[in-house]
């Protein structure tokens, strides 16, 4: 099967510095991907790449085959949707009118009943359609952070129409929510994925990414260092090496996954 996203060797780099380095990856349908990596890692450029919003300097990047500099606006925006790691605004658009705009950046018209339709699903989808009158630079950080994601979300509902095979890209789509909403963002980021959705994600809680990645890409100073399931990337002397301090791996029981314990006021030798 052609992956819905392919990425070949790519890099980044200005006139002074490289920031992104030989990264290449594949983003399959109905798979979770998520990076990790310590401030200024690359984590944000290599979604940027991926996205369109830059080019690379080096590699080249596929969309289910199509190289991504070869897809129109409209069609690019209907194949995938992105919520950027700040997506504050300055206007005071009601959340209504917030999550409505998912449907311009869907690449085709949507109107009438099924606009609505779609507005009022993302709205409870993200817990905000009790919010939906408020204006938008009133609400708290996270409750803007909801907001946003329910306007991804319906960007992706309004583009399915074209496109039935998506991907979901989120830059620290739960940095700023309480316990109950990280959870609720990331369950519905694995129902995207079960219903056929590719979802690329940047996380920090190394114990949300063992929780609810497919694969892991660990990257360090632009470059990857590790690659695969949760079980098999996340050990004691990658992460030490990786973010510098010392951390204790062990299994939940009963369950296929590892957990993340931090020793405190270790550092890494």
């Amino acid at each position: 099967m052609i992956p819905l996203v392919e990425a070949r060797g790519i890099g980044f780099a200005t006139r002074r510095t490289t920031i992104l380095d030989d990264i290449s990856l594949v983003l399959p349908p109905g798979r979770i991907t998520v990076v990790l990596g310590p401030n200024g890692a690359g984590k944000s450029t290599l979604l940027r790449l991926l996205v369109g919003e830059l080019a690379p300097t080096s590699g080249s990047i596929a969309y289910s085959g199509v190289p991504l500099r070869d897809l129109p606006h409209w069609q690019l925006a209907a194949k995938r949707a992105v919520l950027p790691q700040s997506g504050t605004l300055a206007f005071p658009f009601t959340v209504y009118e917030v999550v409505a705009l998912g449907l311009d950046g869907a690449g085709s018209p949507v109107a009438g009943r099924s606009a609505q339709a779609r507005i009022a699903t993302a709205l409870e989808q993200a817990d905000v359609a009790h919010l939906a009158e408020r204006q938008f630079p009133t609400l708290s950080g996270g409750e803007q952070q909801r907001v946003q994601f329910a306007r991804v979300l319906c960007q992706l509902a309004a583009g399915r129409i074209h496109e039935p095979r998506q991907v979901l890209f989120l830059d620290e789509p739960v940095s700023g929510l309480d316990l109950e909403h990280q959870i609720a963002v990331l369950e519905t980021a694995r129902r995207l994925a079960t219903e056929g959705a590719a979802v690329f994600a940047i996380l920090h809680d190394l114990n949300l990414a063992a929780a609810y990645a497919d694969e892991l890409i660990v990257l360090k100073s632009g470059r990857q260092v590790a690659h695969g399931p949760p079980a098999e990337v996340l050990t004691d002397r990658l992460l030490a090496e990786t973010f510098g301090v010392r951390l204790a791996i062990r299994a939940i029981p009963a369950a296929p996954m590892p957990f993340v314990l931090p020793q405190a006021r270790q550092s890494a030798p």
